[in-house]
């Protein structure tokens, strides 16, 4: 049985290691970490000492608890050493044959209760299985980067995971302060696969033209409250990884279109423009290179909104409402109240310069929009929304579970079918379908679990 007196193993002492073992020392765990590569085990013990000093100076760890932690953690090459270790946890290279052979090694050194888990972000956790003689005591623990602040962890069962076990490592992980979220083991299991439409859609926007780069970035931290613009988010996260991520989803589902990668970031990644560690992706991060800047929309002709129709994003293109109403009208996207900016797509200079007027006496900056269907952070909301509920019908997570994963595993400022459900249902199934009908693409069409839903409000 986990608990307090489980001596926890961790196997891989790289960044995501080191996390996962202070993790478990802080929690009060005795820890083993295991490398193959001595200079490894030295850089995540200076990591884990570093972290923990920084929690001294902020004042969250006193001196004396800070060495006690670092007093339980020991450091091996020896895959013996883990013996005592009721719960092993391997963070390393994200290749299934060579995880599949350290557990086999772990299986000979360690007792037939002991419990072991990959961290794997991507892999079945079935199919690692597949190659050991105890594959009821196995299971995914995939925590997030950095492990001692991040708080989700989800928690994912193969095909032979016994219940049992499943149900302690969740309590165990709670019992560490992380937020632990059942899912089941399929590609990309909840965060991975929810959050693919985030990055294409951002890619969409630039490949469109809907706005430059940085506006587009923009755009979505005011709006909307994201961290960081996907486009941004994605050099720091490295397009390689991002992009190969997004093409091993798409792969797994066969290639189901919610899940298709970028032909730009294609690109990209052809041109090795990978992001920060290249020093180019889609910004330039070379000494000297200009801060990409955005673009505010201005007009030397204010003009009042009298015969112009204003209206949040319905899925439809401004041009479209015209013609549905006869009247010049301005979209405008989806914003939270405490956003900046007011971006908005008109059917025409009139509609333009009525909305620009309306942004300044609202005191907002104005962003003009290409016309797209559904425009920018409206979309990509949808699309979001469109995925949770996928993965919420195939049983992948509870919903709560879902939304649990993306506030807490990629720090979204709301879960997708939290703000589906708060938008109305109905007016999401109808902007999905238009969306839809003008672009014709299937991939925007509403989720089953989105018309049933609807159809039940």
């Amino acid at each position: 049985m986990l608990n307090s007196e489980t001596v926890v193993g961790v196997c891989g002492a790289g960044a995501m290691g080191a996390g996962i073992a202070q993790v478990a020392a802080q929690a009060g765990h005795r820890v083993i970490v295991l490398d193959q590569d001595e200079a490894a085990l030295g850089r995540g013990r200076d990591g884990i000492a570093q972290g923990l000093a920084g929690q001294v100076k902020r004042g969250k760890l006193t001196e004396e608890e800070s060495s006690a932690i670092q007093r339980r953690l020991s450091w091996t090459m020896d895959v013996g050493a883990l013996s005592p270790c009721g719960l092993v946890i391997e963070a390393i290279v994200e290749n299934p044959a060579v995880k599949t052979k350290l557990f086999q090694s772990l299986e000979a050194v360690t007792d037939a209760n002991a419990v072991l888990a990959t961290n794997t972000s991507s892999l079945s956790v079935t199919e690692i299985a597949k190659g050991l003689a105890r594959p009821a005591h196995f299971l995914g623990l995939h925590f997030f980067n950095p492990a001692p602040v991040m708080k989700l962890v989800e928690v994912i069962s193969g095909a032979q995971t016994d219940p049992k076990i499943a149900a302690e490592s969740f309590a165990l992980m709670q019992r560490w302060g992380k937020l632990a979220a059942s899912a089941r083991d399929v590609p990309g299991f909840i965060v991975n696969r929810v959050a693919r439409p985030y990055y294409s859609e951002g890619w969409r926007a630039l490949e469109e033209g809907a706005a430059d780069a940085a506006t587009i970035d923009f755009l979505y931290r005011d709006l909307a409250g994201f961290r960081m613009g996907p486009l941004e988010l994605g050099d720091v996260i490295g397009h390689d990884i991002n992009y190969t991520a997004a093409k091993t989803i798409f792969d797994a589902y066969g290639g189901k279109t919610r899940f298709k990668p970028s032909p730009l970031q294609a690109e990209h990644l052809a041109k090795k423009q990978l992001g920060r560690k290249t020093g180019r992706g889609v910004y330039d991060y070379a000494e000297g290179a200009a801060k990409p800047a955005m673009r505010f929309a201005e007009t030397d002709s204010p003009l009042a909104d009298d015969g112009i129709v204003f209206m949040q994003s319905d899925g439809r293109t401004a041009k479209a409402v015209s013609e549905s109403t006869g009247k010049p009208a301005a979209v405008f996207d989806f914003a939270t109240p405490a956003a900046t900016a007011i971006a908005f797509a008109p059917s025409s200079d009139e509609a333009r310069r009525a909305a620009i007027t309306h942004a300044a006496r609202a005191g907002k900056k104005a962003v003009e929009l290409a016309d797209r269907p559904g425009l920018l952070v409206f979309r990509t909301l949808l699309q979001l929304a469109n995925a949770a509920g996928d993965a919420a019908a195939d049983d992948v997570a509870s919903p709560e579970a879902i939304d649990l994963a993306l506030l807490n595993g990629v720090n979204y400022p709301f879960g997708p079918l939290q703000w589906a459900n708060e938008h109305s249902l109905p007016r999401v199934v109808a902007a999905l379908n238009a969306i839809a009908d003008a672009t014709g693409d299937a991939m925007y069409r509403p989720s089953s679990y989105f018309v049933e839903k609807a159809g039940q409000a």
